[in-house]
């Protein structure tokens, strides 16, 4: 029985582990079969992942493809119709070379002139050398024409036009407009670019530029004088900005931001090497780049890295502009410096102090006035070491501009009546609302700038910022492209208040701007924000209006607008001056001889003749600035003795006298020549008549012939514009 009982449950222990083991095989069957079907769906999944991947990957270079291919469009246009605009309005193929330089206005054929030398001179080099030693320019004075006058780009341009064998193909003056025009294309393309960049959309590039086409007469200069040196400096101002919002934009460490700061401090440097007016501007972006730290709406280390490409490209140009001593008191130079100490001071105390909400303001305000104390401090030293730096004056001409002292000084007020630094007229506004870039630019500006100190306060009270903030947000104001561009855009709009000149940076920032706002969904989700917009969804709309306003706007632009530009190439304007050539002709059939005239007139005929004069129109060097006021005092009640020193103080052997100067009756607030020399000679007071003098005016009394003037002068040459007069070597006392 016990036997029987030990097989049964034995043989029960069997089946139950046989009937386990069965359990266990098909587990293991069901997880093999899951594992399968597992290993099945990756491996169907796999495919399809890689296939959307390489889908967007290839979706993301066709648009990059497209995008640069239109902004490249867009510039080659924009230069072909300025080749056209230029040719017709001067009639510049049609002409002979004397006309055509004649033809370069308000003395910027100047520059040209230094072009002709080097590329007349036997090698490169040796031109080369005869401007930096240039003793045939200023009468009694041997300068380094390079460093003065800021001639790299005409050293570049005449170095590729020999290198590139086109003497046999293209005319050298042909090639020197086709550089800077060249350049213009560049500039077009960097404003779509960037616009794109922030909005993610071609059609803001696009727009951009229709509006700085329409708007060009206050974009550019280009029009005005093709040789100035902004019209070959902007260019690289615009790729520089492009370049510095591509790497606020880019995640730290990524390839494309190393790129972008290489182009950033290439930029930099060529546009300080271009333009004597360039740290100016860089030094406004500085201070853009100093308050956004100090809100801790831009990375610390990427304005680091920025400071970094400042410094170092100031110190290429200052050692490639022959250790120039304006750049050394500079105000972008004591900006870098100051913001060291600021930095430190700042790093040590987070490091060393748990600050709370009231603490944080404290530091960020703490910060700002250590960097701008260090940049005033660094003036002044500067200024005292280096007196012959030029920032003494250029300190009494903006205390002068701004109303805080008053002064006589002809110089300070000559450059002051220049219309570069003068307040714009009302026009200009007028202008841009017009072209309806003005009301879309306060639009954008306002809700970008309600969003960015938002952002501000947020970050003041201790609050994080979202490092990738999403549409749904609408805070657009918390990238930091967008408040770089923001307060770029104001403080080039407060100083173009004050200097007409400062529109030509101040107009195609705003073009970018403008058109980046209304063509981005996050600007109007910012706005639907605001206004708590609840009945519609507010990023369906947003969606909708960032294609449907800009489609809008360049519709009506096109239709207005595109005639009247289609208009202008048409039109055939007649410039010629018959005075002037008939001037020219005299002057060149004379020996090598010292004139002396406005400055205006003597870049003219420097270019035209290559006759050495006793100034230039460069308004940077104060030297030559005191030599343009010896010489305009021929418009001064000053008697023929005084006038007579003056000239012969820069051995002048003829001064020529404008009949334009010498008779203005224009009504302007004391802004003609005659009555700046007035004041600054103690003899009439700025708003009153002629009455404190007991010389006559010599421009009228010169012309009666008669004794003493006769004694000193001689008339050789006058037309209805000019009178030329030599001033006699031997002094004939005739009564």
């Amino acid at each position: 029985m016990a036997e029987m009982r030990c097989r049964k449950s034995a043989a029960l222990e069997g089946e139950a582990a046989e009937e386990s083991r069965s359990v266990a095989a098909e587990e293991e069957e069901e997880r093999r079969e899951s594992r399968g079907d597992e290993d099945g769906q990756e491996e169907r999944v796999q495919p399809s992942t890689r296939k959307s991947a390489a889908a967007s990957w290839l979706q993301s270079v066709l648009r990059m493809f497209f995008g640069a291919m239109a902004a490249v469009a867009c510039g080659m246009l924009y230069a072909g119709y300025l080749s056209g605009f230029h040719d017709r309005k001067f009639w510049f193929s049609s002409r002979q070379e004397l006309e055509r330089e004649a033809s370069f206005p308000g003395g910027s054929g100047l520059y040209y002139h230094y072009y002709k030398r080097l590329l007349a001179a036997p090698s490169f080099s040796s031109g080369f050398y005869e401007l930096t030693e240039d003793n045939g320019t200023v009468s009694g004075r041997t300068i380094n024409a390079v460093e003065r006058l800021f001639l790299y780009p005409e050293v570049i341009t005449s170095f590729l036009y020999r290198v590139t064998g086109s003497q046999n193909r293209v005319e050298p003056v042909s090639f020197y407009l086709g550089s800077v025009f060249g350049l213009q294309a560049v500039c077009v393309s960097a404003l779509f670019v960037c616009s794109w960049a922030l909005s993610g959309t071609c059609v803001a590039g696009m727009l951009a530029v229709s509006w700085f086409v329409i708007n060009r007469q206050d974009a550019s200069r280009v029009e005005q004088g093709v040789p100035l040196r902004e019209n070959w400096a902007l260019p690289f101002f615009s790729c520089q900005v492009a370049a510095l919002t591509g790497f606020l934009s880019r995640s730290t460490g990524s390839a494309s931001e190393m790129f972008c700061y290489l182009m950033l401090s290439a930029c930099s440097f060529s546009f300080l090497l271009l333009w004597e007016l360039g740290h100016y501007f860089l030094f406004v972006q500085g201070v853009c780049l100093v308050l956004l730290d100090s809100l801790d709406l831009v990375p610390p280390r990427k304005t680091a890295d920025i400071y970094r490409a400042y410094l170092g490209s100031l110190v290429l140009v200052y050692l490639a502009q022959f250790q120039n001593a304006s750049l050394l008191s500079s105000p972008l130079l004591s900006l870098l410096i100051g913001s060291v100490p600021a930095r430190y001071l700042q790093r040590k105390m987070k490091m060393k102090m748990k600050v709370g909400r009231l603490g944080a303001r404290v530091m960020k305000l703490l910060q700002v006035h250590l960097v701008f104390s260090c940049v005033f401090t660094c003036s002044f030293l500067v200024k005292k070491l280096l007196p012959d730096s030029g920032a003494d004056f250029t300190l009494q001409l903006l205390e002068a501009k701004l109303g805080l002292n008053s002064t006589a000084d002809f110089v300070i007020n000559f450059l002051l009546c220049q219309e570069a630094l003068r307040a714009p007229g009302q026009d200009l506004f007028l202008r841009l609302t017009q072209t309806s870039l003005l009301p879309f630019y306060v639009l954008v500006l306002t809700v970008c700038l309600l969003s960015a100190l938002q952002a501000a306060f947020r970050r003041l009270s201790g609050r994080p910022i979202s490092s990738s903030p999403r549409l749904e947000d609408g805070r657009i104001g918390e990238q930091p492209a967008v408040a770089y561009h923001l307060l770029h855009t104001l403080l080039l709009g407060v100083l173009t208040l004050l200097f007409d000149g400062v529109k030509y940076l101040w107009t195609p920032s705003v073009c970018m701007f403008t058109a980046f706002g209304v063509c981005s969904p996050d600007l109007w989700m910012t706005l639907f924000k605001r206004l708590r917009l609840k009945s519609v969804h507010p990023v369906v709309l947003s969606l909708i209006l960032s294609t449907a306003v800009p489609t809008i706007i360049g519709f009506s632009l096109w239709r207005e607008f595109y005639p009247r530009v289609l208009a202008e190439l048409a039109d055939l304007q007649e410039f010629y001056d018959p005075d002037l050539m008939e001037l020219i002709a005299w002057i060149r059939s004379q020996a090598p001889s010292v004139f002396a005239g406005s400055p205006v007139l003597l870049g003219t005929i420097k270019l035209c003749s290559g006759s050495v004069v006793t100034s230039l129109p460069v308004y940077s060097d104060l030297d030559l600035l005191r030599r343009t006021e010896d010489t305009f005092q021929v418009y001064a009640m000053m008697s023929a003795e005084d006038v007579y020193k003056r000239l012969a103080a820069h051995r002048t052997a003829f001064v020529i006298v404008e009949e334009s100067i010498c008779s203005d009756v224009q009504l302007r607030t004391g802004c003609r020549v005659k009555d700046l020399l007035d004041a600054a000679n103690r003899q009439a007071a700025r708003s009153q008549m002629d009455s404190f003098s007991k010389h006559g005016r010599f421009c009228q009394e010169v012309k009666m012939n008669y004794s003493p003037y006769t004694n000193y002068f001689t008339r050789v040459f006058w037309n209805r514009s000019y009178h030329v007069y030599r001033v006699n070597p031997v002094i004939s006392f005739q009564y």
